[in-house]
Order: structure tokens, then sequence, then C-alpha cells
């Protein structure tokens, strides 16, 4: 992965959540070539080969969202959000998604779903719900479900593992906390993940 002349070594790196599962980014960069390449979850998803310029944007998905990796080199002033930037002797690599800093996009990302990671049949699972679009996703498997109109609220009902879930959306009845999401199975509701691995 190397030569004399330049290394193409990892130089960055990002995981992050999404509802169809977690993603990895790795990013080389060859220093003296301008050479980029860039993985997503291991697979090659885009390589440039040599290049005059050795700083600017790569553009690339991740799943559905558009992102970019900025390649500045240090000593300049970066107006960016140094949230999620890898630096090294002589460049910073910054990773957008969608348009707004890694940091910025996990903010929304965690008021947009909620997250649940349920042991069930001693299977662990991961169950995201998209608040904006009420889609879920099982284990990163977008389900067919539909909500069903309750005295409460609404409930959304699916399988795990042979098993009986549902999501229930009831309002809070205060205006700042704005509906409650609530994941059961059986009778035993699940308690919210906190996932710190960028949702």
């Amino acid at each position: 992965m190397s030569n004399d002349l330049d290394s193409y070594d990892d130089v960055a790196q990002w995981d992050l959540n999404l509802p169809d599962g977690k993603h990895s980014v790795r990013f080389q960069h060859g220093t003296t070539s301008g050479r980029r390449v860039i993985l997503v979850d291991g697979k090659e998803v885009r390589n440039t080969g040599w290049q005059f310029k050795l700083v600017g944007k790569e553009s690339f998905l991740i799943g559905k969202h558009r992102a970019c990796i900025i390649i500045e080199a240090n000593g300049l002033k970066s107006q960016r959000d140094s949230e999620g930037s890898f630096k090294h002797e002589y460049y910073t690599y910054i990773l957008e998604v969608d348009g707004k800093s890694l940091k910025r996009f996990v903010e929304n990302r965690k008021k947009a779903c909620r997250t649940w990671t349920p042991h069930v049949g001693g299977n662990p699972h991961r169950v995201v719900l998209e608040k904006d679009s009420l889609n879920v996703w099982l284990d990163g498997v977008k389900l067919d479900v539909m909500g069903e109109f309750t005295d409460n609220g609404t409930e959304t009902h699916f399988m795990i593992d042979n098993r009986e879930a549902v999501i229930r959306a009831v309002t809070s009845g205060k205006r700042r906390e704005g509906i409650i999401y609530s994941l059961f199975i059986g009778d035993t509701q699940v308690p919210d993940a906190f996932e710190n691995e960028n949702l």
C-alpha cells in the first residue's frame, strides 16, 4: 500500500450509525501524489489515481446520504467545525454528510431518529424509527409497516424473532417534549439506546 515516494496508508476513519446500519468510512491520501482512495464499509467507492492538486474535495455516497471529504492544508485557517476532523502533519481531513459537518449531521440524526437495541431470544437487534417519515428499520432492513391510530396516539406493529413488537407514539401534552415514542416487546418496554457511535 505504500512505496518510497508516497504513502497510501489510512489517514482518517469515521464510524457512523444510520438507520440502515453502522457504516465505516476510511480515507487514504497519497500526500506526494495526491492519490485519494475512499472505502465505505471496506469497499472501495472512489480512487482518483495521481493528481496535481493535493487539497480539495472528494464526493461519494454512504447508503443514500451524500458525503464529502474535504482536504485542507494545515497552516491555513479553517472556518469549518473541527469536530470529526483528522489533523495530520500537513493536512486536515473533514467529513461532511448531506452538506453538514459530521457533528451537525449526527446531532440532527439523533433528533430525527429513535433507536433501541433489544435482545430477543438471546439475539441482539437494532430497531430505528425515523420520526420524520415513520420508517422502521430492524437490523439494517427497512420494514413494511403501517401505523394504526389508537385513543392515545398511534401504534406500529412488527415482529422480532417471532415475538410481537410495537412502537407506541403518544403525545406528552407538553409542546417542548412533543411526541413520546416507546418500543414494547410483548408487555415489556425496551429502554432507549444511547449510541455514542454517531447515529
